[in-house]
């Protein structure tokens, strides 16, 4: 089983990479899980040995190991290069849209809560990365899980195909609308893509933003596992706070990123490792996931979805258009 979710995960990150896939911002986690679907129903391997052991292995050790070498991927010296307009506006854009999503979709749309938080945090912060960083420490079922990258790389795509559209009608300076496109767009691939359609300094500003929304990942899961199981649902009974080690491994890859200079096939061996990682933690989440499942959900995720869809891009341009005029 492991040699099979490695060949996805590997087809995943290869198919990623091709300038048909890179151009819709498409990257290996959801290929991953849409490829693990697809294999799960076909072959539908055994749910309890040797493979379901594999399966569990990948989902809990390799994802954690995935999102501490993800650090790599960014530094503090990238975060400053923008100022703190950009640190205060993505902090605003986080803690709005994934309250707001939040009360949403159990207040209005009745969601299951564990629905509710994964579609949030994932259109807030940086979608399937930031679903599978949440998944472990407010303890979501996998087929939540998949519900809510579903929905959040649907419209995240959406968005990419949008902002070039929405460029092409405000008088926005292109360095300013990268930040817009960082700030709001919900994967860090699609915000290179949309910015690479812009042009100028579009894209390098738009990852920039995108990735400081990466580093909040960190204080968001602590938070969400400290107010989650503070009080289970529906009962008086506290629970113990859960401690994501795995996401202080995240800001110490990040720290040590920041303070030395890595030999350039060092850190793309690092970068890279992280990506197999997490694409395999999510080909497992996909071989254990059936179609039924996603279809018992209903409508009510991808109303939630696109809810927060217009939230990030009209409450997120009126928030660029105030921070920088």
């Amino acid at each position: 089983m492991l040699i099979r979710l490695l060949l996805i995960a590997i087809a995943a990150t290869a198919l990623a990479q091709t300038e048909s896939f890179s151009a819709i911002g498409l990257s290996a986690l959801p290929l991953a899980i849409l490829m693990g679907i697809t294999y799960g129903n076909v072959a539908k391997p055994a749910s309890s040995g040797r493979d379901a052991a594999v399966l569990a292995f990948s989902q809990q050790k390799l994802l954690r190991l995935g999102i501490i070498l993800f650090g790599f991927n960014l530094s503090f010296q990238q975060i400053a290069a923008v100022g703190y307009q950009a640190i205060l506006l993505d902090m605003i854009v986080i803690t709005v849209v994934l309250s707001m999503g939040i009360f949403v979709g159990i207040r209005l749309f009745g969601l299951p809560r564990e629905i509710a938080i994964l579609t949030s945090v994932g259109s807030a912060v940086c979608g399937a990365a930031a679903i599978m960083a949440t998944e472990p420490v407010i303890r979501a079922k996998e087929q939540d899980v998949t519900v809510a990258v579903a929905t959040v790389v649907l419209f995240g795509t959406l968005a990419m195909f949008s902002y070039p559209v929405i460029y092409s009608f405000v008088g926005m300076e292109s360095s300013l609308f990268g930040i817009y496109i960082g700030s709001t767009v919900h994967e860090v691939a699609q915000a290179v893509a949309a910015g690479q359609s812009i042009g100028g300094e579009a894209m390098q500003n738009a990852v920039v933003a995108k990735l400081i929304r990466v580093m909040l990942l960190a204080p968001v899961v602590i938070v969400l596992g400290s107010l989650y199981f503070q009080r289970a649902a529906g009962s008086s009974e506290r629970r113990p706070v859960p401690i994501p080690w795995f996401v202080f491994g995240f800001i110490a890859t990040a720290a040590l990123n920041s303070v030395l200079t890595l030999p350039t096939i060092v850190l793309e061996a690092l970068q890279l490792a992280s990506q197999l990682s997490l694409a395999i933690a999510m080909a497992a989440l996909g071989i254990k996931t059936r179609w039924a499942t996603i279809r018992q959900a209903g409508i009510k995720p991808l109303a939630l979805s696109l809810v927060l869809f217009v939230m990030l891009m009209v409450g997120g341009y009126g928030l660029n258009v105030l921070f920088y005029g």
